[in-house]
């Protein structure tokens, strides 16, 4: 890597990727914790977003209904490894003032720049491929639109994008957060209308060498792991981590960075409890009436109500799964235009990138929905799953170079632990994806 002679002041420029204000939030310096904890609060909700989006829902489905609640446990270490990521991305933003896209800028040159730009525009697109078919099926399941015209149909959110950034950062914020809050709200209602077996449901938290030993259970495992992380979310914090308006002085930044984890080890729990609903549900409802071969969003769909017997299950799944779709295409938006002026320092005006996003993933899913109908779908959704994984090395490796590089850093570094942490979790993602990406093509 190529070395800077000083580090970045936060707050240089007044505005971050996307257009966003930096240090636009303000931060109270007086009062109690939850106040100054309400005031940072948002960013972290909206890097949840993707780790619920329906790319995962297809995994956790699945993983359910074949094997009950064992790969809980899995679903709980891949949180803990996207807990830490997502820390160290915050990390990187708040101490550089700089996103992930710019700091590769700063510190790799220009050919491998636009490499990496290539690898993580590949990876939002697969991502955004991945919520046009979440919210044409949620369209279709609750009204009925057939799927092409649900994908196309997709592509109006640019203009609700729009509207939103209008009236400031906080709302679109607020916006994620009251999605979050219906999916939240969805699948605690599916959690109580199950009524799962509590002692089997903490038993599957605790780690079973089955995981590992059924070939099966061990190819939905490292689903699950690996499309944990998405590449675009480590891009995304280390930007709007900065909007909030702590000092910028090194005890600033240490308050800053506090905050952030904090608002983001919050708001991945309940990531954390939307994906392990979403297996729950399907272990108590499918699984153990001997329906072990539900494997897509649609299927599940149609059973859930026959076999809870309460007509209201169905649609709340619906529900839950559009404004996974919706919230998903906002944050995936404002990661694209990050990556973009990090990475060549080019903006676009807004509603000419997401158009531009939003066309490229669109035009595929018409394609395939008009040749192979449904099954042709949930087939794509699988494969932008597998495309997701195969970019997330390179936002992972310089993300952990970075944090760990004293001349960058200062005393802001990562120590020894966190570092050989950091590592290793890196190393053992892009393993299991590597497995997972031969696995695909070999079946």
């Amino acid at each position: 890597m190529q070395p800077i002679k000083n580090r970045a002041n936060p707050g240089d420029d007044d505005t971050l990727g996307g257009g966003m204000p930096s240090a636009s939030v303000a931060m109270p310096k007086t009062g109690n914790w939850f106040k100054r904890l309400l005031a940072f609060t948002g960013p972290g909700y909206m890097v949840a977003v993707g780790y619920m989006d329906p790319g995962n829902w297809a995994t956790d489905i699945a993983g359910g209904s074949q094997f009950g609640y064992m790969l809980l446990s899995v679903i709980l270490l891949s949180n803990l490894m996207a807990i830490l990521l997502q820390a160290l991305s915050a990390r990187l933003g708040i101490v550089t003032g700089w996103d992930l896209a710019r700091a590769c800028r700063e510190r790799y040159s220009r050919p491998v720049c636009i490499a990496l730009w290539l690898a993580c525009e590949t990876a939002i697109i697969a991502c955004d491929l991945a919520e046009v078919i979440g919210t044409a099926i949620a369209l279709n399941l609750l009204f009925g639109i057939p799927l092409v015209w649900g994908a196309v149909l997709s592509a109006i959110d640019v203009f609700l994008i729009l509207l939103l950034m209008g009236k400031g950062f906080r709302a679109l914020e607020a916006f994620v957060i009251a999605l979050l809050l219906i999916i939240f709200g969805c699948f605690a209602i599916q959690m109580v209308l199950a009524r799962p077996d509590l002692a089997e449901l903490f038993a599957g938290f605790i780690p079973k060498a089955e995981v590992v030993t059924n070939p099966a259970a061990l190819y939905l495992a490292i689903g699950i792991i690996g499309a944990t992380v998405m590449p675009h979310n480590l891009y995304l914090h280390s930007s709007i981590v900065q909007t909030r308006a702590y000092p910028r002085t090194d005890e600033g930044r240490r308050i800053g960075l506090r905050w952030a984890v904090t608002d983001s080890s919050i708001a991945l729990t309940l990531a954390l409890f939307v994906n392990a609903a979403i297996l729950i549900t399907a272990a108590t409802v499918f699984h153990k009436a001997g329906k072990t071969d539900v494997v897509e969003i649609e299927q599940a769909y149609h059973l859930l109500s026959p076999m809870l017997g309460v007509g209201v299950a169905s649609m709340l799944f619906a529900v839950a799964l559009l404004a996974s779709g919706i919230n998903s295409t906002v944050t995936a938006t404002l990661a694209g235009q990050i990556v973009m002026e990090g990475f060549l320092r080019m903006k676009l005006p807004g509603w000419v990138r997401r158009l531009l996003t939003r066309g490229l993933a669109i035009i595929p899913v018409i394609v395939v929905t008009s040749l192979y109908g449904a099954q042709g779908t949930a087939k794509l959704l699988v494969l932008s799953q597998v495309i997701l994984s195969m970019q997330l090395p390179f936002a992972i490796v310089p993300l952990v170079r970075f944090v760990s590089d004293r001349q960058l850093m200062g005393s802001f570094v990562t120590g020894r632990v966190l570092t050989t942490t950091a590592w290793a979790i890196a190393l053992l993602i892009i393993g299991l994806n590597v497995v997972l990406l031969t696995n695909t093509f070999m079946d």
